[in-house]
């Protein structure tokens, strides 16, 4: 879920309903609070999320008071996962995870947004990359929303951090691990601040003795929305019968700051998570999981674009963005500084091969630019999906450049690509593009 100056796991709901018996804790007996997270360790998380704030815009040039938006928004969240390879100090590295629900809905202002992730790509690999989840699907392409929605959901794992590194006893307290406040607050640097926390005691719930942990505390630091601070007031439970966190809540404040430090914007949040270990769906089986692609490659990790307003659908490698689009038109950029243009045609109007040449050159040449090569136009692909390349070597602004050109032709329509590549790691870029070039659907919009 996308978020406006909050992060998706700050909230706690009251568990109503819970019946908790206290137990007698056996104060000279120091109790290990651990959670094992070895290859083939199952489980079934359930989360649900209520926040509502206000989110103060900037101020506009004879604006009498900055305009304030509220801001509300759920979600509900099923999945069983499977780990699937760890590090050697046992931080999860890899998962294997099947959403059976994720539903998201925000409103800021009179806006509605809903989101979710297709049902034919809700078998995921997530992969733990610096306090991050990259997943995958080897079931489909994805779209950078369904990424965002995993990148921003709690990585359960990393809430071992809530937990003592030490035995203990009830009553005593400890610092909760960095990365674990970091799950919580999805902030990517922590410049100050701490998340206490406190064994409280043990209780029964559901006949079985628990441990119930107290935690508390305020960080300030930067997260993708900039800097903020965060307000955290919760507890767990640790199941000491089958060693797990089995349940969370946490009620947290989130504050979007300026420059100066002053308040932009305040959400409050409720979140609660359940889990149930040990648990043996058959989609996560050995059995299932026979000839499922499992590690990321060039061709699993691709990504989806998908417009129904414009008719259009490509796949893109993830070290391409989209950078914009106007009218008919997409940008692509790539990390290292090249880039591409997608302008999409009605069938009458797409160009041959020779003509958008043509067009290319006079377009270089007005820019002053010293063609120095040129590879004519040749089908790479015929009908029904016709693809047309050709490429110019130039010199612009004393600056070496390769273009390469598609012209895409199909029923429904067509576009045309013009690719701006670095001379470093040409050959890989070009294949990107044809990659790219190749996927292109266009559907009739004339």
């Amino acid at each position: 879920m996308s978020r406006v100056c909050f992060v998706s796991s700050l909230w706690s709901v009251i568990w109503i309903g819970l019946s908790i018996v206290p137990a007698l804790a056996m104060a000279e007996e120091a109790i290990r609070l651990q959670e094992a997270f070895p290859p083939g360790y199952q489980y079934h998380v359930s989360s649900r999320v209520e926040l509502s704030g206000n989110l103060t815009l900037p101020e506009e040039k004879g604006q009498a008071t900055p305009k304030v938006l509220a801001v509300t928004g759920t979600s509900a969240i099923e999945y069983d996962e499977r780990i699937l390879d760890r590090a050697a100090d046992g931080e999860v590295q890899k998962t294997l995870r099947i959403f059976r629900r994720i539903d998201f809905q925000r409103q800021v202002g009179d806006r509605q947004q809903d989101s979710t992730i297709r049902p034919a790509v809700r078998r995921m690999v997530v992969q733990r990359m610096k306090h991050a989840e990259v997943p995958f699907s080897p079931d489909g392409p994805l779209t950078w929303g369904e990424i965002d929605l995993v990148r921003t959901d709690v990585f359960t794992p990393a809430l071992a951090g809530l937990l003592p590194d030490r035995a203990v006893r009830p009553g005593e307290h400890w610092t909760a691990a960095k990365s674990a406040v970091q799950e919580l607050t999805d902030m990517e640097r922590i410049d100050e601040g701490q998340v206490e926390c406190r064994f409280e005691q043990i209780t029964r719930l559901s006949n079985r003795r628990h441990a119930r942990i107290a935690f508390t505390g305020t960080v300030r630091g930067l997260n993708e929305d900039g800097p903020n601070r965060q307000e955290l007031d919760g507890y767990l439970f640790f199941d000491l019968e089958s060693n797990h966190l089995s349940y969370l809540s946490l009620r947290g404040v989130s504050l979007l700051l300026d420059k100066e430090g002053k308040s932009l914007g305040r959400i409050e949040g409720q979140f609660v998570l359940t889990r149930q270990v040990h648990t043996r769906p058959a989609d996560l089986s050995n059995e299932a999981l026979k000839g499922v692609g499992l590690e990321a490659s060039a061709e699993n990790t691709l990504l989806l674009f998908e417009n129904p307003d414009l008719g259009v659908r490509f796949l893109y490698p993830r070290r391409w963005r989209i950078a914009g689009g106007q009218g008919r038109q997409i940008a692509l950029d790539e990390a290292n500084g090249s880039g591409l243009l997608l302008t999409l045609e009605p069938a009458a109007r797409v160009p041959s091969g020779d003509q958008f040449l043509a067009e290319s050159r006079t377009f270089l040449q007005q820019q002053k630019a010293t063609i120095l090569r040129t590879e004519p136009p040749r089908r790479i692909q015929a009908a029904p999906q016709e693809l047309e390349h050709f490429a110019l070597e130039a010199e612009v602004n004393r600056q070496r450049v390769w273009m390469d050109y598609y012209v895409i032709r199909q029923a429904g329509g067509g576009a045309t690509l013009a690719a701006r590549l670095l001379p470093a790691d040409r050959a890989a870029l070009q294949k990107e593009v044809e990659r790219i070039a190749r996927s292109v659907t266009v559907a009739n919009r004339n």
